[in-house]
């Protein structure tokens, strides 16, 4: 009789230790959870933001500006437009490949 209290007892004191455990590592993996979710939120935040930059950076106005004042561009115009006629351009590709 001692012997089956005995190991009624282990039994009650194992299953009480692994409930703990269980229950601390539940807690555990929850907290990491939420720092996880709270990084996400985060990284969305950052993600919305960089796309609204992208956009404003994007605009047609300022890609003129930048591409007169850094790359030297002008608007094509008539005065400035060389045409190229068929003749003359059979000539050069045959030029070129001779």
């Amino acid at each position: 009789m001692t012997r089956l209290n005995l190991v009624l007892l282990v039994a009650v004191l194992a299953s009480a230790l692994y409930l703990v455990h269980t229950q601390y590592e539940s807690r555990r993996l929850v907290t990491a959870l939420d720092k996880v979710g709270g990084e996400a939120r985060k990284l969305e935040t950052e993600n919305e933001r960089l796309q609204v930059e992208k956009r404003a950076q994007a605009t047609p106005l300022r890609v003129e500006k930048i591409a007169k004042e850094q790359l030297q561009m002008r608007v094509a115009s008539p005065a400035i437009t060389q045409y190229v006629s068929l003749k003359s351009a059979n000539a050069a590709s045959a030029g070129v490949s001779q």
